[in-house]
């Protein structure tokens, strides 16, 4: 009798996910993925294992993850053995000799496995071989071998499944392979087994024998003498499993569905978990997408009242085994919140239910584009600068969510003492609109302005002002960036721009025009983009300067370590200081690396439409929390991210970090990389000691190329040094003047 497994029961209303391994997805970075998916099974298929491959399976498996392993028997089924070639075309009307025997099989002849086989067949027995790709015929069985007429020609394959059409065969449960692999199978503490051919309670008793009343197991349903003995087998199986494709060999494909839902509905009258498998996304063995019938499939399955869905070529072979595991995760949420009745469309612009949730739970949208032109006729004009007005776009597009508007004194100051906005939600940089004493003076608290960008009569954004305050300036400066030394930027800017602060929500009326626009991608649209992709693990990286070796190398260990999906580059598009890179060249070296180094399909980029405040540790939290809101996952921290001189230490950075708390995005520290001459790669520490060990800072990086002179090539890549040096030649501003 089938034995109580707690682990299983404890969840018994969680939609499980079973996956097939095989060489698409027997590497560190799909086991780490299917395991942080929450992947409940990993399935080894040992009709396409070999005996002797199993055990160094095994180890590799469990070296990596400590997800279960099932081992899914081959059972009672009869398959196309070895053959000369890939596949035998077998005309129409053609006989062909099947030999006695198993092994190999050269053209035109086929061989059928197991060896001993032949006694099962009786003449005028209708045979399909290979999911219905050939129909024949048996018109002799004797000494030499089976004679089998063609009655619909096409290819087979080797290792393809051959069905004795409109009668029950009950061969042997389990072949000598199985047994041997069980065996195995328990010596390395497996503790399910899937039985392949289950057509009667008696097989599951043969299966209990091999691997005991601990190992939890899963009866295949895939023939018509199962689903009639279904009641016997459910009642002494842990769980049964639907194998679409071998049960639509012996029934009319239409009848499939309506079997599935009186499978189901009877095994839950025994108290059995069940599994569907087959094409579920077989689209996406090659195609990245799944197609809409396949989705509504998996949907209606589990609508059905299956307990888990079990991926199999598409996991095992497929080109995009994490995607699917990650679409069938997606189906699974999206079916919870139907029965939670708590689903409504993506109006928050998340992008996907696996993608991190954005600051505050929910993404801001203030943009009204092309009000109605009475709406702005009232309003009172404010002249403000370019960064004002994209820090108002910013907030508008939801970069800065959960923030609505220009902080208001209580938000700033809570800010500055607590690194927290008064809501609770940890937020560290104040994000304000400071404006002189003069125009202070005509603006009063309740007043609507129109942000217009100076020297122009350009509106593209509103704002309700709900106060006007003026704070000690001193004390801003020294809460914000540490220090009131006004040689440092951030503290320079702070004066300049006035002494009252304006605090209020905005609204976006229009975009900021830009030569990089189709760079400048909104929050909601990196989401929609990395769902399309298939990410849902996403490394951001903040950067203000082209792309160099030591940026690329740190990127690289990143996707590495955190086995992300993909890598987010960001750079900085707005106003720079003095002799930072112009954003053209940063942008075009960035397309140069997607063309030629990066990993194919592995990075995106796109332009952070923003301006650097040089504040330092608080900063780096802030564009951390920039691009959680993107989707960004991971965020690589730099050695002195967005600081300045020597104002800040090492260390600082990360103790911030530790300090906030979880800001429900992973920050990476890497220490200071180091290129290694005698191992020709960067280093944190190399055993070749200090004396092989190069570095150029990025000062001195960009003091060679200013003067026309290539760093080497351990330093920036060729091609991406070559176009800086071009450019400075025909005239084009490289370094911000």
């Amino acid at each position: 009798m089938k034995k109580d497994h707690k682990d299983h029961k404890d969840h018994k209303d969680k939609k499980e996910i079973l996956c097939t391994l095989g060489p698409a997805s027997l590497n560190d970075y799909t086991l780490a993925r299917l395991a942080e998916l929450g992947v409940d099974l990993l399935r080894i298929n040992l009709s396409h294992t070999k005996i002797d491959d199993l055990p160094g399976i095994i180890g590799f498996i469990q070296e990596r993850t400590s997800l279960p392993i099932c081992l899914d028997t081959e059972g009672a089924q009869i398959r196309t053995g070895d053959m000369a070639g890939e596949t035998l075309h077998l005309p129409e009307n053609e006989m062909l000799l099947i030999p006695g025997g198993g092994g190999r099989s050269d053209a035109p002849q086929l061989s059928f496995y197991p060896p001993d086989i032949a006694s099962f067949f009786v003449e005028g027995d209708l045979v399909s071989i290979d999911f219905n790709s050939v129909l024949a015929q048996i018109v002799e069985n004797s000494a030499p071998g089976l004679r089998l007429k063609i009655l619909i020609g096409g290819r087979v394959g080797p290792n393809k499944a051959v069905t004795i059409l409109n009668r029950d065969v009950l061969l042997p449960v389990l072949t000598e392979k199985d047994r041997q692999a069980l065996e195995i199978g328990q010596r390395y503490g497996l503790r399910h087994a899937a039985l392949s051919f289950a057509n009667r309670g008696a097989d599951v008793d043969v299966i209990r024998r091999h691997v005991g009343e601990d190992t939890r197991v899963i009866s295949k349903i895939e023939s018509t003498a199962g689903f009639r003995n279904l009641k016997e087998i459910a009642e002494k199986s842990d769980a049964l499993l639907i194998d679409r494709g071998d049960l639509s060999r012996q029934v009319p494909i239409d009848m499939i569905p309506r079997m599935q839902k009186l499978i189901i509905s009877r095994a839950k009258k025994v108290g059995v978990k069940v599994y569907v498998a087959t094409n579920l996304l077989e689209s996406m063995v090659k195609s990245s997408n799944p197609t809409r019938a396949e989705v509504n499939d998996i949907f209606n399955t589990l609508c059905d009242g299956a307990d888990g869905l079990v991926l199999a070529a598409e996991t095992a072979i497929g080109s995009y085994p994490v995607h699917c595991a990650m679409m069938v995760r997606k189906m699974i949420q999206q079916y919870d919140e139907h029965l939670n009745n708590t689903f409504l469309p993506d109006l928050d612009g998340k992008g996907s239910l696996l993608l991190i949730e954005p600051h505050g739970g929910r993404l801001v949208n203030a943009w009204q584009e092309n009000p109605a032109p009475e709406e702005m006729a009232g309003l009172i004009p404010l002249d403000v600068d370019v960064s004002v007005l994209m820090s108002a776009e910013q907030i508008a597009l939801g970069t800065f969510s959960p923030l609505t508007g220009f902080m208001t004194k209580e938000e700033m100051e809570t800010v500055l003492r607590e690194y927290r906005l008064p809501s609770g939600v940890i937020w560290p940089l104040p994000i304000v609109l400071q404006v002189p004493g003069k125009m202070a003076g005509k603006l009063r608290a309740g007043d609507k302005v129109a942000l217009r960008l100076k020297g122009t009569k350009e509106i593209y954004a509103t704002m309700d002002i709900q106060q006007i305050f003026k704070p000690d300036l001193e004390q801003t400066a020294r809460d914000t960036f540490g220090v009131t030394d006004r040689n440092h930027p951030g503290v320079a800017l702070l004066y300049q721009r006035g002494e009252w602060f304006l605090g209020g929500p905005v609204q976006l009326v229009r975009r900021l025009p830009s030569p990089y626009k189709h760079y400048e991608l909104t929050p909601r649209q990196v989401r929609t983009i990395f769902a399309h992709r298939g990410w849902s693990k996403v490394v951001g990286f903040h950067t203000r300067n082209v792309i160099h070796c030591a940026h690329e190398h740190i990127q690289r260990l990143a996707l590495e370590r955190t086995h992300c999906d993909g890598l987010f580059a960001h750079p900085v598009a707005g106003p720079k200081k003095k002799g930072d890179y112009n954003f053209d060249v940063i942008i075009r070296g960035y397309e140069l690396m997607i063309q030629k180094y990066y990993p194919p399909g592995k990075v995106m980029i796109g332009a952070f439409q923003n301006y650097s405040r040089y504040a330092g540790p608080r900063e780096a939290v802030f564009t951390a929390l920039c691009r959680k809101n993107f989707g960004c996952s991971h965020f690589i921290v730099g050695r002195d991210h967005t600081g300045v001189g020597d104002y800040y230490q090492p260390g600082d950075v990360e103790r911030l970090f530790e300090r906030v708390g979880d800001l429900g995005i992973v920050p990476l520290f890497f220490p200071t990389q180091h290129y290694c001459e005698a191992c020709h790669e960067y280093v944190e520490q190399c055993r070749h000691g200090d004396d092989h060990l190069l570095n150029i800072s990025g000062t001195a990086g960009r003091k060679m190329l200013a003067r026309g002179k290539r760093p080497p090539e351990w330093f920036m890549r060729k091609e991406i040094s070559e176009l800086i040096i071009r450019e400075a030649r025909e005239g084009k501003e490289v370094f911000v003047a």
